[in-house]
């Protein structure tokens, strides 16, 4: 009998800064691409998701088969993935990298607590404090001002974090979270297709290089590398360790796209991840 070989700590390590750097990329490619006009939204968002779609079939149809084929059940996580795609390019028009992954991971979290909330679920005080102090810093960030966001695509980005969490809210307790990835990710095939129609103008080929990137390399392979490492990390760990993806994106707009970190976004950014790391720890 064989048996299967656990991986080393430091390989669980790599694995889950791998998918971090996905997660944040996310952000930086999307910005990238859409603040020089490079590519418009709808194709930037329909090209990240057939990609995403191709490769995954590709990865996992030969041995898989029909298995990666979507079902009725699938199709609500499907439309959750394509308006949380949809809204977020939209965002990304005008929002800076950090900035639009604080307001998504914030929104991702406090929706979660909401659902979990409306379906019954017990909510302890410390809980309750950790959604208060990080609803405070997102108004916070949000408040009119010469260093508030645009209000229009933070709104937008809100509710690509409130489709996000609808979308792990539906996969919580998948037998094959990859599986699921990969039919939920060929469910947005037809939506991707019909959202052509809002494309304006001619993309560049950056454009298109770096939507391709988007879906293959940070959503695609980075939901693969991420549920790779994820049976190896405890609860408090795996939503604690989702803390440092802001962070990145804020670093990588930095470096990458010149942007600043002004006083209300760093404020904002340790107010929010206080409270969700709050909320976390007192959730398991």
């Amino acid at each position: 009998m064989s048996v299967t070989a656990q991986p080393t700590a430091f390989r669980v390590a790599i694995l889950t800064l791998l998918a971090m750097l996905a997660f944040a990329g996310n952000s930086i490619l999307n910005r990238a691409a859409l603040a020089v006009g490079s590519i418009d939204w709808a194709t930037f968002t329909s090209v990240r998701l057939l990609s995403g779609a191709c490769v995954l079939a590709l990865l996992l149809g030969w041995r898989l088969g029909g298995a990666i084929i979507p079902r009725a059940a699938d199709m609500k996580s499907a439309l959750a993935l394509f308006s949380y795609a949809a809204f977020f390019s939209l965002a990304y028009l005008e929002l800076t990298a950090a900035t639009g992954a604080l307001i998504l991971f914030a929104c991702v979290q406090i929706s979660m607590q909401a659902i979990a909330v409306a379906l019954g679920h017990k909510v302890n005080a410390l809980q309750w404090s950790g959604l208060v102090v990080a609803f405070a810093g997102l108004v916070w960030l949000l408040l009119p001002g010469l260093a508030a966001p645009p209000i229009l695509p933070s709104l937008l980005m809100a509710a690509a974090g409130v489709s996000w969490g609808a979308y792990s809210w539906f996969g919580r307790g998948a037998d094959h979270p990859v599986r699921a990835t990969a039919r939920n990710f060929i469910g947005t095939v037809p939506l991707a297709l019909m959202i052509l129609l809002w494309a304006d103008g001619s993309p560049q080929p950056v454009g298109i290089m770096l939507a391709i990137a988007s879906g293959v390399i940070t959503s695609a392979l980075g939901y693969v590398i991420w549920y790779a490492a994820l049976p190896y990390l405890n609860a408090p760990v795996a939503g604690t360790v989702q803390l440092s993806v802001p962070a990145i994106a804020a670093l990588g707009g930095v470096l990458f796209l010149s942007e600043t970190i002004s006083v209300r976004l760093l404020a904002a950014t340790i107010l929010i991840l206080a409270g969700i790391a709050l909320t976390l720890r007192t959730r398991h």
